[in-house]
């Protein structure tokens, strides 16, 4: 079986479920090609990504010169063909944030990565987003007769549904990934009854060897919790910020690390100055898969209290170090995260409740930490393995190559 993995930017540090999902299909004998829009001159930490950026095809590398000038020969070789693509690009800039001539470069986008495919003979494309990586899918599909699926992470999905044209995109798809019930039931909100049976749920997952072992579970003694994340409004460190500054001002000694970096790295920093945090809270900048699994570690807890999400990977990976996890009643955390038994959840957006919480777990015994922990890790080891999620996923694409889809 051979497919095609669609991202708009592939390698990247926040996209390791990706390239642990490819490595997943690839040992089960799926052969996956990799096209992503761009990353071929992005900064990569990860030895790993180094890799897959050799193995990926950028659709953008030549410039958009090149792509015009494909695109103006595709025209005039199956006039009919990107015509029709052409009225979808039209139909999906009507209620979008961006003006028509986006979608215009996205089918240009499609027309090569349609000619890309039927090269390499490979009848399914797959994307990973459900935003404009899964317009040029579906554009691709229409120029180039494969099928085509995508998955759904949020929260940007669940945020503008119909500036994304979800709900054509739905329909035009072999099949479409929730990786959440919760985000299942965002994706049926938009499409009648009659779809709602090609939206599966399947998990993000883990590989084996990323699970600590089980017999060295155990809690570590230091007051150090860790956040990790793009830094951005919806992950919530500012408020998070102002919950430290709560729990320090009741005499709990502890350290926060903020790992990840983002648009909003400046105003983190002036908050943390302004409530007298600097001692107390760090910023790491990016850092490598690697270095999160040894922030993880070398902490108490995860604390995530985002507004907004999907369903992060960094919670799954933190259960399967045996890792408590303090973070929010939103999407499919707690579909995987139940208060007071794997973690707190607390209502997002909650100063008081977040520093309750982080106080709880500063102040846990390690006998509670350890029970917690263990209950974590049996949690994600029963729903989060990849090669699982890999074996679903193969069933789904030979269903949609061989047409044989709901």
């Amino acid at each position: 079986m051979k497919v095609a993995y669609f991202v708009n930017q592939y390698p990247k540090v926040s996209h390791t479920f990706i390239r642990r999902e490819i490595a997943a299909l690839e040992r089960i004998g799926v052969a996956v090609e990799r096209v992503a829009l761009r990353g071929w001159d992005a900064e990569v930490t990860d030895a790993e990504d180094v890799v897959e950026r050799g193995r990926t095809r950028y659709v953008l590398q030549g410039g958009v010169g090149s792509l015009l000038m494909d695109g103006i020969v595709d025209a005039v070789r199956r006039p009919a063909v990107m015509w029709r693509g052409l009225r979808v690009a039209w139909s999906m800039s009507r209620r979008s944030e961006r003006p028509f001539p986006y979608h215009l470069i996205y089918l240009l986008e499609a027309s090569r990565v349609a000619r890309w495919l039927k090269i390499a003979g490979i009848r399914h494309l797959h994307a990973h987003f459900g935003t404009n990586s899964a317009e040029v899918a579906m554009l691709a599909r229409e120029l180039g007769g494969v099928s085509f699926s995508f998955t759904a992470h949020g929260p940007e999905e669940f945020d503008k549904p119909e500036a994304l044209g979800l709900a054509t995109k739905i329909s035009h798809a072999a099949f479409v990934v929730a990786i959440s019930s919760f985000g299942r039931s965002q994706l049926c909100r938009w499409v009648p009854g009659s779809q709602w049976p090609k939206i599966e749920v399947v998990h993000c997952g883990l590989e084996a060897n990323f699970f600590a072992d089980e017999r060295k579970l155990r809690p570590l003694p230091v007051a150090r919790l860790v956040c990790v994340g793009r830094l951005c409004e919806q992950k919530g460190q500012l408020l998070l910020v102002a919950a430290a500054e709560v729990v320090a001002r009741q005499g709990v000694d502890f350290e926060l690390v903020l790992a990840g970096d983002g648009e909003m790295r400046s105003v983190i920093e002036e908050a943390i100055s302004a409530r007298g945090l600097s001692g107390r809270v760090r910023i790491t900048g990016w850092i490598s898969s690697a270095e999160v699994r040894e922030e993880l570690l070398s902490s108490r807890a995860l604390v995530l209290p985002s507004f907004a999400e999907g369903l992060p990977v960094v919670i799954m990976e933190a259960m399967a170090l045996g890792r408590p996890v303090i973070s929010t009643f939103i999407a499919g955390i707690p579909e995987l995260v139940r208060d007071g038994r794997e973690g707190w959840l607390i209502p997002a957006g909650d100063i008081d409740a977040l520093a309750a919480a982080m106080r709880s777990c500063l102040e846990a015994s390690p006998e509670r930490l350890l029970e917690i922990g263990s209950l974590a890790y049996a949690r994600v080891a029963e729903r989060h393995q990849v090669d699982a999620s890999a074996a679903s996923l193969k069933r789904l694409f030979g269903a949609a190559i061989s047409g044989d889809v709901a």
